[in-house]
């Protein structure tokens, strides 16, 4: 029988460690791939760049396909079966695939491996947030899922910094032990009691479909997911095509890597996760607090494509603004989690953040479509405009809920 706690839960215990320890390797295996997958697929023998560009999207896809898979499942099994296995299963998942991908010797082998990254990866965060918004009094859920994810988006500073220092084989490996290693701290964590509480009540738990069934919660899950758009917009273009930006703005001095965009970017979303997990602690709003850093976000866009002529260093202080400015992630997923009841709160906790990552392929393309027509910098401010737009729409419709009681249930 798994310990359970009521919402009493100390914003420091062992289950916001493992919760946050688990989002780090999260982050650290999604972005030591985009690191290292070229320089893989070349050591497993593709020496054609031009297969090695493909075969980097197909895994790309079968990854995302794995994530989107995940979020759904992972959603609703932790809804039927609890939040700290869903948590666990996951870790176990991701950790174990990382090792595998060390061992990989063909494309179809990497993919298969990449596929069953993605389902595990697309557990942790969801479970994290609702196991910890569930465990913690009402007014402090807040300090609690600020910290999962403020320590989560140091793991992509952590995966350029071991990617540079060690074999790709060994930097899957490492992320793999240390994903492991959190199974040891295990027995100190607590199911949540609302869910144990629900077990004993005549309700249906984990019902995907009911999210479609009634319009008005439809368009709040709907709203939930816009309201995410603006961070896999600024990763998955700005930072992502971070060098064709440089290049096109002009550097007077020093290089532009993705690599170190990518750093620069994640150590800006710790700093601002934790500046807007306090700020909303201290406005006592979850809402206000994410519509200032969609304000922020324009401007600091807006600076990224149109200075010119800047240095490498002042190149890499826009990434890591863009990353502070989108460091709303805990807040996103907390406010999603908060706007639904306890018997499909896991389910939207996990395919929300999952699908909004999925958005980056549309994201990506749109991208992509338009610039060969536009340019690179116009294509990019269109994609964000539509972006950033349905994200402001979304967080100005849906309700506040920073005091909200989440002992209550969702009916079909």
């Amino acid at each position: 029988m798994s310990k359970t706690r009521q919402a009493s839960h100390p914003v420091i215990s062992t289950t916001v460690i493992v919760a946050a320890l688990g989002y780090f390797v999260d982050i650290y295996d999604l972005q030591l791939f985009n690191l290292v997958s070229k320089a893989s697929l070349r050591g497993i023998g593709i020496t054609d760049e031009a297969l090695v560009d493909k075969y980097d999207y197909m895994l790309f896809l079968y990854q995302m396909a794995g994530m989107l898979a995940g979020g759904i499942l992972w959603g609703i099994l932790g809804d039927k079966k609890g939040r700290k296995s869903i948590l666990f299963g996951s870790i176990v998942m991701y950790s174990v695939a990382n090792i595998l991908n060390g061992f990989v010797v063909n494309v179809e082998q990497y993919a298969v491996i990449r596929f069953f990254a993605g389902l595990g990866l697309a557990g942790e965060l969801g479970a994290a947030i609702t196991l910890v918004s569930e465990t913690i009094e009402t007014e402090k859920r807040g300090w609690g899922t600020m910290l999962i994810v403020t320590v989560g988006a140091l793991g992509a500073v952590a995966a350029n910094l071991i990617a540079q220092k060690f074999p790709w084989q060994i930097s899957y490996f490492i992320g793999g032990g240390l994903g492991l290693l959190l199974l040891l701290l295990r027995v100190g964590t607590f199911e949540s009691g609302m869910f144990d509480k629900m077990k004993s009540a005549d309700v249906v738990r984990g019902n995907f479909g009911m999210l479609f069934t009634n319009r008005e919660r439809f368009v709040k899950y709907l709203f939930c997911i816009f309201v995410g758009l603006p961070v896999w917009y600024c990763i998955g273009v700005l930072i992502k095509f971070s060098e064709t930006f440089a290049s096109v703005v002009g550097i007077t001095e020093g290089n532009v890597k993705v690599g170190n965009a990518i750093m620069f970017a994640y150590i800006g979303l710790s700093v601002g996760d934790l500046l807007s997990g306090t700020l909303s602690q201290v406005f006592r709003s979850r809402k206000k607090v994410v519509a200032g850093y969609l304000f922020g976000t324009i401007v600091l866009v807006v600076i990224y494509l149109f200075y010119h002529q800047v240095t490498a260093t002042w190149f890499y202080f826009m990434c890591f603004m863009l990353g502070c400015a989108t460091g709303y992630w805990a807040l996103f997923v907390t406010i999603a989690a908060e706007q639904f009841g306890t018997n499909i709160r896991a389910t939207v906790a996990t395919t929300v953040p999952n699908f909004v990552r999925g958005a980056n392929i549309p994201l990506i393309l749109s991208y992509k479509a338009l610039e060969p027509t536009v340019g690179s910098i116009e294509a990019a401010l269109v994609v964000g405009a539509i972006a950033i737009g349905l994200a402001l729409l979304a967080i100005f419709s849906l309700k506040e809920t920073f005091t909200k009681n989440l002992d209550y249930l969702e009916h079909p």
